[in-house]
């Protein structure tokens, strides 16, 4: 076994690599242990992941780096690299919210980050009632209306991209720094619905509704509307998902 941990320099490189293949080689590690693949306690080192990717060492630690940022794995002199217990990982990670979601873990994934959404959204409609400026109101009905249009055409992708814009944006309207910093959690849980095939077609117009209702809550200021609207979008996607 090496001993070698993830800021060890001592080896000579062969130079840069490109971030398309550190990024390739973080997904696949990533993956495997957020899918339990690479357990907790696993070993690795520097020297496998060069001979099982056909990596430079340089791509091989800072693939350990950034992974070790997020918690999912540490290094010792004389032991290695070692991959975390589950209870030390950065759940909010949003790279860490996409591999668990694309293991075979992901309904347990989708459960607790649906439960998250239930526990924040809802309050940050109200928070954005409260305190979203007049470009925001007036931006998020807009969003809406894109909904409305996009849902009836049944373009899934633009339908998408304008679900996380309309998310995100009252995650930030909302004034609550804190559920600011979910924006790229949502993001992630909206896109892998998506890829997976788990939206319908045609999303259903219970749902367009409620986020027009939202939209037009926030815009009026009721925060009581704007709160009960959003809960109703989150039940929608529970029973659609079958998380009940």
């Amino acid at each position: 076994m090496s001993t070698a941990t993830v800021g060890d320099a001592d080896n000579a490189d062969d130079g840069g690599a490109s971030p398309a293949m550190q990024g390739r080689v973080l997904e696949a590690v990533g993956v495997a242990i957020a899918s339990g693949s690479l357990p907790p306690g696993s070993r690795l080192t520097l020297e496998g992941l060069q001979q099982e990717y056909g990596i430079s060492r340089t791509v091989a630690r800072d693939t350990m780096k950034v992974l070790e940022s997020m918690n999912l794995v540490y290094s010792r002199r004389r032991v290695g690299i070692v991959v975390q217990e589950r209870s030390l990982w950065n759940v909010f990670d949003p790279k860490l919210v996409r591999w668990r979601l694309a293991s075979d873990r992901r309904e347990l994934q989708y459960a607790s980050l649906t439960e998250l959404r239930i526990a924040v959204e809802p309050i940050a409609a109200a928070g954005a009632a409260r305190r979203a400026s007049a470009a925001e109101r007036a931006q998020l009905v807009s969003l809406a209306g894109d909904l409305r249009r996009l849902g009836e055409a049944g373009d899934l992708q633009a339908f998408l991209a304008v679900d996380i814009e309309y998310h995100q944006l009252l995650l930030r309207s909302c004034g609550n720094e804190m559920f600011r910093a979910l924006e790229g959690m949502v993001a992630e849980v909206l896109t892998s619905r998506t890829k997976q095939g788990l939206m319908p077609f045609k999303p259903r117009n219970e749902a367009l509704q409620a986020h027009e209702d939202v939209a037009a809550a926030v815009a009026g200021g009721d925060t009581v509307a704007a709160e009960q609207a959003m809960l109703h979008i989150l039940f929608e996607v529970r029973e659609a998902m079958g998380l009940l």
